[in-house]
């Protein structure tokens, strides 16, 4: 399974689903994350950690522990 973890700087994905039912995942959904939402990875910092995406027109970091809980298609 591809995660948006996995994905490339400049690369674009489709979401397909996040994995889990805590905490986390709902505010993951509530941010954006839902399936069928196109998402391209903009960047990463300096040290690897967290990763900036682009959805929804707005950017959003996410750590690599919660980007790897959100299965991706690959576009």
């Amino acid at each position: 399974m591809t995660t948006l973890a996995d994905l490339q700087v400049m690369a674009q994905a489709t979401v397909l689903a996040v994995d889990g039912q805590d905490e986390i995942s709902l505010r993951l959904l509530e941010m954006g994350l839902t399936p069928g939402t196109p998402v391209t990875r903009i960047g990463t910092a300096p040290l690897g950690d967290p990763l900036e995406f682009e959805i929804r027109g707005y950017r959003l970091s996410l750590r690599k522990t919660e980007a790897a809980r959100v299965a991706i298609e690959m576009t």
